[in-house]
């Protein structure tokens, strides 16, 4: 099954340097199957137009395509309500509009903000803003050596002037996977709503929003196949109802005069200005896409191939794994000592393979960690063993041309 999904992704029969494309950056974005390029192809080709405001054909055409992308993603997070889906440019832009909001009508001086030491800059900064314009503080819940949150140290962050819990549900860069339900609970006893950046969470665990019961739910489409530039906000319609607006302009407006304006329903009282119909469309069939073979059948083999290269690459001279918690997804970071990541992943980028080096966007836990960076490699359901052999092939070369 594995090998008909490869061939559905044009971008990897290319060679990259006169080798073979092996591409081990998913974490950062997925590739894109044939389907959902062809529908946003022809998306573009037969009914682009504006949604929710024309009443010509085209007009209704877009307007229904988009609605039933956002079902789609309704049903795909199992939230109750499709209205509880709000487009986004991504979880930068989902996690901006929560914080931004939450600050203006729920922080106020000495409250705080409770995240933890492996969040992304995206779940980091919004909140450091939302801090600046209210003078709320931020607490950090701290980790052990595997790269696994502190449950104890969690739970005494929490006092009550705790606002709210904004954590990743899997890390970007050590792989690990949270307890976010546990986590969630908690919070929640203590009527604290909570916020998770699903980025990584979506495609390596999946969600079902009513079970674990978050307050928001964050993720990106083109991590999960989709086209850049669509993005979910998911919250519960008592949150949004509570909400103030993100931004201003069409489509978020019911009545406007320049004495008052009167705000339109949810979900479109946070989707101001022309949104991305194409991209939305283009999420929704990598949707479909992910139903038709099974997310639990993605998750299975990525996981297949985590243990495959972990148990492949610990034979390499130097390496050393950073990350190692007992429930991780399909991403590895490493180091080759003494060798600086940057200088691993241009070679190997030359030998045909694609990683990502550096921060990843998670510069304090780099701080904690004493490291500048890792290499990363991260897996999705068109790669191979085979792939993982040449890998760690280019990783000994790239040691021996090193030292």
């Amino acid at each position: 099954m594995m090998k008909h999904i490869r061939d559905q992704f044009p971008i990897l029969q290319q060679q990259v340097h006169n080798k073979p494309l092996i591409y081990f950056d998913n974490a950062a974005s997925s590739q894109k199957p044939s389907c959902v390029i062809q529908a946003v192809k022809t998306y573009y080709e037969s009914i682009n137009s504006n949604v929710h405001r024309g009443i010509h054909h085209l007009s209704q055409l877009a307007t229904d395509a988009y609605e039933q992308a956002r079902q789609q993603v309704q049903t795909f997070i199992h939230a109750q309500h499709s209205h509880e889906i709000v487009f986004t440019r991504g979880t930068t832009e989902s996690i901006n509009l929560v914080a931004a909001c939450f600050s203006r009508d729920f922080l106020k001086p000495g409250d705080e903000i409770i995240l933890s030491m492996m969040e992304h800059h995206s779940n980091i900064v919004p909140w450091q803003l939302a801090c600046q314009q209210s003078q709320a503080v931020i607490k950090v819940i701290p980790m052990n050596e595997k790269g696994e949150l502190l449950m104890d140290a969690y739970h005494k962050l929490f006092s009550d002037k705790t606002k709210i819990v904004a954590i990743t549900q899997t890390s970007n860069t050590l792989g690990t996977i949270n307890p976010i339900k546990e986590m969630i609970s908690y919070a929640h006893s203590r009527n604290v709503p909570v916020l998770i950046d699903g980025a990584q969470g979506i495609k390596s665990c999946g969600i079902d929003v009513q079970e674990v019961d978050c307050d928001f739910y964050c993720f990106s489409g083109h991590k999960l196949y989709a086209p850049m530039g669509i993005g979910i906000l998911y919250g519960k319609e008592a949150w949004l109802d509570k909400l103030p607006p993100y931004q201003g302009g069409g489509d978020m407006i019911k009545e406007v005069s320049f004495a008052k304006t009167t705000f339109n329903d949810l979900p479109f009282k946070f989707e101001a200005g022309t949104p991305n119909v194409g991209g939305a469309i283009g999420l929704q069939q990598a949707l479909l896409f992910i139903e038709i073979y099974g997310h639990q059948n993605f998750i299975q083999y990525e996981k297949e191939l985590l243990d495959y290269a972990i148990s492949q690459m610990k034979s390499i001279e130097n390496i050393r794994f950073i990350g190692t918690a007992s429930h991780k997804s399909a991403v590895i970071s490493f180091l080759l000592e003494p060798h600086h990541p940057t200088d691993v992943g241009t070679l190997i980028d030359f030998m045909g393979v694609a990683v990502r080096t550096g921060h990843h966007c998670t510069q304090p836990l780099m701080d904690h960690l004493g490291i500048p960076g890792t290499i990363r490699a991260s897996f999705a359901p068109y790669n191979t063993k085979e792939e993982i052999d040449y890998f760690v092939h280019a990783l000994r070369t790239a040691n021996k041309m090193l030292a």
